[in-house]
C-alpha cells in the first residue's frame, strides 16, 4: 500500500495552485439592472415631474376640450330644436266672399314697387273695364285682354284688405290661378307702408308659364333664417329671409308642379291654408279632391253652415312649407299684415331674360309681348271662392 502526502493529494504545485483551475483576476462583477423597468416616478410624463409650463399647457388643453364638447352638445341640441306646434282653438273672425268680396279691399294705384310694366287700375276703373267682378260663388281679378297697344304698360289690379292682422289661420279657396308669358301673380300678406320692417309672407306666387309650381317665401329685415330643423314636403330654396341677401330672394320653398298654374286649374284648384303664430309660419296645399273635412269652402259647403266648421291644423299632417321660429322671431318680423292679391307684368322677376326667355321659353322681350299680345292674357286671372280668417282663442 502506498501513501500520498497531503500536498500530493491536493495536487498542488509549489506555487500552491492547481494549474487546471482558472481564476479571474480583479474585483467581482457588478449586478446589472438594465433589464428592470425604471420607476415611473422618474419619468418626464409623471405629473410629479411636470414643470409649471407643462401644467399650464395641460390646463389649456382640458379647457379647449371641454369647450369643444359643450359647443358640440349645444349645436347638436340646436340642430334638433323644433317649436311647439301644439293644437290651438280657432274661431272665425273675417270672411271675404260673395258679391261683396271686393268691398273689403282697397285698390292700389301707385307706381309698381316691383318695376312692372303695368298700370294698376282703381276700383271704379276695374269695374268699368271688367277687371274685377264677383258673384255669389266666386270673385275674379284679371289682366286686361282688349288693348292691342299697351305701349306704357297693360292694365291690371292689385288689392289689399282693409283689415290688418298680426297672426291667425287663413283659408284661401282658389278656383283658378293666373299664368302666361309676362305674368307675375301673387297672393301674399304684407304691410305695404312699412316694408320690409313688418315682413312679407308670399302664400302663392309664380311667374310666366308657371310650370314649376308654387313658390312660398318670407321676406324680412336682418336676423331671420331657416337653417334649423324643418318639417315640410316642399323643397327649400334659400335659408336667409333678409331682403338684403340674394337680391331679395327671401327664404323660399318650392311646391310640386300641380300646386299652381295649368295643372292646378284643370283640377278646379284647391285650398291654401296659412297658419301664422308665434311658433312659426306654415302653409298647406290641398287639391280640390283632398280638402280636409274641417275646412269649409263655398264651393263644397253652403254659406249657411260654414260657420259651424272649425279648421284644425294639428290633424292636417306635414305642411308644404314650414318656417319655424327657431332662428327667427315671428312676432318681431311679422305684424300689421294685409291680404294682398295682384297680377304684375314683367318686373324684377318675370321680366328677367333668365326666367322669361331661358326658363319659360317666351318669345321676344317681356315688354314687347305685354304691349301688343292682348289675347296672350286670357288665362291671366285669379278666381277665388272665399277667404276666411280665424283667430286663436
Amino acid at each position: 500500500m502506498s501513501f500520498q502526502t497531503i500536498d500530493q493529494m491536493a495536487g498542488r504545485h509549489n506555487d500552491g495552485f492547481d494549474s487546471s483551475i482558472n481564476l479571474v483576476d480583479g474585483p467581482p462583477p457588478l449586478y446589472r439592472y438594465d433589464n428592470i423597468e425604471k420607476s415611473p416616478t422618474g419619468s418626464r410624463w409623471h405629473p410629479r415631474n411636470w414643470s409649471r409650463k407643462m401644467w399650464i399647457y395641460v390646463a389649456v388643453g382640458i379647457i379647449i376640450l371641454l369647450v369643444a364638447v359643450i359647443v358640440g352638445a349645444v349645436e347638436g341640441t340646436k340642430d334638433n330644436a323644433y317649436p311647439d306646434y301644439s293644437k290651438l282653438d280657432y274661431s272665425l273672425q273675417d270672411t271675404y266672399s260673395g258679391s261683396s268680396f271686393f268691398d273689403n279691399f282697397d285698390y292700389f294705384t301707385g307706381y309698381d314697387p316691383s318695376g312692372g310694366f303695368v298700370h294698376y287700375v282703381d276700383q271704379p276703373g276695374s269695374v268699368q273695364q271688367n277687371l274685377t267682378y264677383a258673384s255669389s260663388t266666386s270673385a275674379i281679378l284679371r289682366v286686361d285682354t282688349t288693348n292691342t297697344d299697351a305701349s306704357t304698360g297693360r292694365n291690371s289690379v292689385r288689392i289689399s284688405s282693409k283689415i290688418q292682422y298680426d297672426s291667425g289661420l287663413f283659408i284661401f279657396d282658389i278656383l283658378h290661378t293666373p299664368y302666361g308669358c309676362g305674368t307675375w301673380p301673387a297672393l301674399w300678406l304684407s304691410d305695404q307702408a312699412n316694408w320690409p320692417m313688418n315682413g312679407e309672407i308670399d302664400v302663392v306666387e309664380a311667374v310666366n308659364t308657371a310650370t314649376a309650381g308654387n313658390q312660398m317665401t318670407l321676406h324680412t329685415t336682418k336676423g331671420c333664417t331657416m337653417k334649423a330643423k324643418r318639417k315640410e314636403s316642399g323643397k327649400a330654396l334659400t335659408n336667409n329671409c333678409w331682403n338684403g341677401t340674394d337680391d331679395n330672394a327671401g327664404c323660399g320653398v318650392q311646391g310640386a308642379t300641380d300646386t299652381y298654374g295649368q295643372a292646378l286649374n284643370k283640377n278646379r284648384g284647391g285650398v291654401y291654408a296659412l297658419e301664422w303664430r308665434t311658433a312659426g309660419i306654415r302653409i298647406w296645399f290641398f287639391p280640390r279632391a283632398s280638402i280636409p273635412s274641417n275646412i269649409s269652402t263655398f264651393t263644397s259647403t253652403s254659406a249657411s253652415n260654414t260657420n259651424s266648421i272649425t279648421p284644425d291644423p294639428s290633424v292636417w299632417g306635414e305642411p308644404l312649407a314650414d318656417f319655424p321660429s327657431t332662428d327667427c322671431s315671428i312676432s318681431n318680423h311679422f305684424r300689421n299684415q294685409s291680404i294682398i292679391a295682384n297680377i304684375d307684368l314683367c318686373g324684377d322677376w318675370a321680366g328677367q331674360a333668365k326666367y322669361f326667355t331661358e326658363e319659360a321659353g317666351c318669345p321676344g322681350t317681356c315688354e314687347s309681348l305685354v304691349t301688343s299680345n292682348a289675347t296672350g292674357f286670357d288665362e291671366a286671372y285669379w278666381e277665388f271662392g272665399a277667404f276666411q280668417v280665424y283667430t286663436a282663442s
